[in-house]
């Protein structure tokens, strides 16, 4: 093998990797599958990765990488040209260490755990209050993100991967027009990626923008 192979699906946080991928100029593969169907597809995804979790992600050597924000590390070493991530001497690198972090264990799980309250056996007259709760808690966790945002990119001039992260999230409940009035800054921020022809065209697939 000598690209690598990206298990996805639409609209998950996969199109956060492929996004960078592109902006790496990594030769890679999308294998799009419906992640949470049962099937070869899901039997096969299960094999690489116990959580059946997207991105799921094949290296050139046919080692396996899951969670996210270790992809992007990976890619920021293979590929430092791309700027995923400020250099390890960069003053910036701390505060996007930090909010890297920050939204995948703060705010994506927010997503894993609320938009099928069905699976943990909530009785069924509290599963929309359930939704509803962490919703809000959603949007006070991106105002934390909000307060220090700087544009027109989270860190100011310089491109990282938080603002594809930013440009895809946002797409998630409470959906984008909540978000736009909420939060000017990170709007701003995701808005400059989604103009980018580097990175429309997979947005526009992925969120029908």
């Amino acid at each position: 093998m000598s690209k690598y192979v990206l298990i996805g699906s639409k609209g998950c946080g996969s199109v956060v990797i492929e996004l960078a991928m592109l902006k790496a100029g990594a030769e890679f593969e999308l294998e799009e599958i419906p992640y949470l169907e049962p099937g070869p597809d899901r039997d096969r995804l299960l094999e690489l990765n116990p959580l059946g979790q997207v991105p799921t992600l094949i290296m050139p050597d046919g080692d396996v990488m899951t969670e996210s924000a270790a992809i992007i590390l990976h890619l920021a070493d293979a590929f430092p040209d791309a700027k995923l991530a400020p250099a390890t001497s960069d003053r910036q690198r701390p505060a996007f260490l930090r909010w890297l972090i920050y939204l995948v264990s703060e705010i994506y799980p927010t997503s894993t755990f609320s938009d099928d309250p069905a699976r943990w056996q909530l009785p069924k007259d509290a599963q929309d209050g359930y939704k509803r709760t962490v919703d809000q808690y959603r949007k006070t966790l991106w105002g934390h993100v909000e307060d220090v945002a700087d544009t027109p990119c989270f860190l100011g001039n310089d491109f990282s991967a938080i603002d594809l992260y930013i440009a895809v999230m946002r797409n998630w409940r409470p959906g984008r027009k909540e978000f736009s009035q909420s939060f000017p800054k990170l709007t701003e921020i995701a808005d400059n990626i989604a103009n980018d022809p580097m990175f429309s065209g997979v947005l526009k697939r992925n969120f029908d923008t």
